[in-house]
């Protein structure tokens, strides 16, 4: 995913499709939580003018992470459409996007991608099944996970005679 100028230059106003399949295993340096990166489709297109090239891309796969609840492995899908703008030249007008300014002679979209990849990483990930055998406990002596879903149906003892308040105070109005 590394191209010259020079290559560039001759797909100027012309088409440059893409469609390769990368690997990012570098990506788990970055955020050791990943614990395995799929291979990367990523297809889409190059617009090329003279002063800059626009990458039009979709990025598909899925990456591997720790359930946040009870850390076995989770795939999360990634799909990911963006446009990515390289300047070819400095400029000194305002974009509305965000672009990436070329240095060098050379245009890598590789560290945009990891940064892409990075991006979608939610801060928390669940896993469907807490039943899994190599899921952390869910409970021990004197404790136990309590999900927002149960705890909002129970009522806390201590405030049980609350309750009874306003059903009184209703059938007193009548």
């Amino acid at each position: 995913m590394k191209w010259t100028l020079s290559q560039l230059q001759k797909y100027r106003n012309k088409d440059f499709p893409i469609d390769e399949t990368i690997r990012v295993d570098e990506i788990k340096q970055d955020d050791p939580s990943i614990r395995e990166v799929s291979p990367m489709h990523i297809t889409g297109r190059g617009d090329i003018d003279s002063t800059k090239v626009t990458f039009h891309l979709k990025i598909e796969g899925y990456l591997i992470l720790p359930c946040s609840r009870t850390l076995v492995d989770v795939k999360l899908p990634i799909y990911v459409e963006t446009s990515e703008t390289f300047l070819l030249q400095t400029s000194n007008y305002e974009m509305e996007e965000e672009v990436h300014q070329v240095k060098g002679d050379c245009i890598d979209l590789m560290p945009v991608i990891r940064e892409i990849l990075l991006l979608e990483i939610p801060m928390q990930v669940f896993c469907e099944d807490v039943t899994h055998e190599d899921a952390a406990p869910q409970s021990g002596k004197d404790w136990e996970v309590i999900h927002e879903e149960d705890q909002s149906k129970k009522i806390d003892p201590r405030l049980a005679g609350l309750a009874k308040f306003f059903d009184n105070d209703n059938s007193s109005e009548s």
